[in-house]
């Protein structure tokens, strides 16, 4: 097998910030998926994951000498605690045309941070992130991209007895806000430089010319993150767990842990077992990614200034600076959900007026926009309840007043709200059926099918809409999203 050309620009940083871990290998590990298309198009052979974590080989281009984990540290449901990659080791990195990535694995076995845990992981949780993850890909949401799931023949322990399993994916860094915590709660000051020239250096360089690079890399960050966040709330998607260490730096969603999508409309949607008190709710979200960063300022204190009075001084006044922000991504994203491309206060009044219906009502989240773009069948469109008809008479009247005509709202909605989503009920189907896969293909093909469906969630034809019902009552209520460690 040809040797993946790797780099370790990771490991010129301080040794406190990682551990070498070897992937563990396993006697019969069997390639559930494959990600043939992002392989390809990365250059990194079919089946290199499943040879490399396999007993039966012993080609030497399948070492991985400087394999490692990264330390770190997070606020957990808003608690600070020492943590570090438990179950997951970083191969190596590559540069493609254009962008450099970290190439990980997932599940693999214990590192030097693994707590007491086994640092395995389950196949239906490897395989939601796998199928979640290439989702949001399609959603044309900054997501880390899986390659592939192996699964390993192991029998693990979690709730029960389930059957064990490594992903492979893909991210253009695994640095956190909880990197950054690491290093300024726990290591040196000249540590927590290192550091933040290495994460300028790598992913924002033009903060290299800025007249503070600390305040600048941090407004960078920010703007990045409230984009993404704004984007998650655009096609209703629900993280579960917005803890610091799950925050990551690039400004890219990853750890698909209790993630999902909402169906019925509400602000307060939360799906996660361990979120007992909706502190990662739906409309929580721009408020927490707030938090983190303050926590992320926080970190960065002794590099904004030496002078400590000075630093807060210039913390503070970049603090205040965050809702404003986030707030003005936010309405722009939602002003596009209903066809107008510059937000203002008459796009956020519309904005305001359909969400309180929305809830009111009780309506799919995912449907009531689609339906302003698409004749829906009558059962999952909403436009026909009188209250919402006379909404689309003001948003009418309103956008003909401001000069965007129905044919610009259309594409810009077209743009802005997809047609199909992983339907909670459909994922948990699909996962479900995996341990079936070998004695019917079939199910496998469903599979597939989803994969394909929702990499191109924006097209609407009648052949998608068994994929637009919502889930039953009982579905709704009774659904539950598990951090799968």
């Amino acid at each position: 097998m040809p040797m993946l050309n790797l780099e370790y620009t990771y490991l010129t940083l301080p040794a406190a910030f990682y551990s070498y871990t070897k992937p563990l290998r396993f006697q019969s590990p069997n390639l559930l998926i494959e990600n043939e298309a992002l392989l390809a198009k990365l250059s990194i052979p079919p089946a290199y994951l499943s040879a490399l974590i396999s007993t039966n080989t012993n080609d030497k281009s399948l070492e991985v000498p400087h394999a490692f984990s990264q330390a770190y540290a997070g606020h957990q449901f808003g608690h600070f605690t020492m943590l570090g990659d438990g179950r997951a080791l970083v191969i190596g990195e590559f540069v493609d045309d254009v962008e450099r990535f970290d190439l990980q694995l997932k599940g693999s076995g214990p590192s030097a941070y693994a707590r007491r845990g086994d640092g395995k992981a389950t196949v239906k949780s490897m395989m939601r992130e796998y199928l979640v993850s290439e989702a949001m890909d399609g959603l044309k949401i900054p997501t880390s991209r899986s390659i592939g799931v192996i699964a390993t023949g192991e029998t693990i322990t979690r709730e029960r007895q389930e059957p064990g399993a490594v992903l492979g994916r893909i991210m253009k860094s695994h640095l956190r806000v909880g990197t950054f915590e690491y290093a300024r709660y726990f290591l040196t000051t000249e540590d927590l430089e290192a550091l933040l020239l290495y994460a300028v250096d790598r992913l924002y360089p033009q903060c290299r010319a800025a007249e503070n690079m600390a305040v600048q890399f941090i407004s960078s960050v920010a703007t990045n993150q409230f984009q993404l966040i704004a984007e998650w709330m655009r096609v209703g998607f629900i993280h579960g767990v917005m803890n610091t260490d799950n925050t990551a730096i690039s400004g890219e969603t990853f750890d698909y842990g209790p993630c999902a999508f909402m169906n019925q409309y509400h602000p307060n949607t939360v799906f996660s077992s361990i979120d007992t008190q909706g502190r990662y709710a739906f409309e929580q979200q721009g408020s927490i990614i707030q938090w983190n960063l303050v926590r992320l300022t926080e970190a960065l204190l002794p590099l904004i200034d030496s002078d400590e009075s000075r630093a807060i001084e210039r913390a503070k006044a970049l603090i205040q600076s965050f809702d404003q922000e986030w707030t003005e991504r936010y309405n722009g994203v939602m002003a596009k959900k209903i066809g107008f491309p510059i937000a203002d206060s008459i796009s956020n009044s519309l904005v305001k007026e359909l969400f309180t219906l929305m809830q009111l009502h009780a309506v799919d989240y995912t449907n009531t926009f689609a339906g302003l773009s698409h004749a829906l069948p009558d059962a999952i469109n909403p436009w026909n309840i009188p209250a919402f008809r006379a909404w689309k008479n003001s948003w009418n009247e309103t956008a003909e007043t401001l000069g965007y005509s129905m044919e610009e709202r259309l594409q810009c909605m077209a743009e802005a709200n997809p047609v199909v989503i992983p339907r909670n009920h459909i994922v948990e189907s699909l996962l479900s059926e995996t341990v079936q896969w070998d004695a019917n293909p079939e199910k496998k093909q469903r599979f597939q099918e989803a994969l394909n469906i929702w990499s191109n969630p924006y097209i609407f034809d009648a052949e998608r809409i068994p994929w637009m019902n919502p889930p039953t009552q009982e579905e709704h209520l009774g659904h539950q999203t598990f951090c799968g460690t």
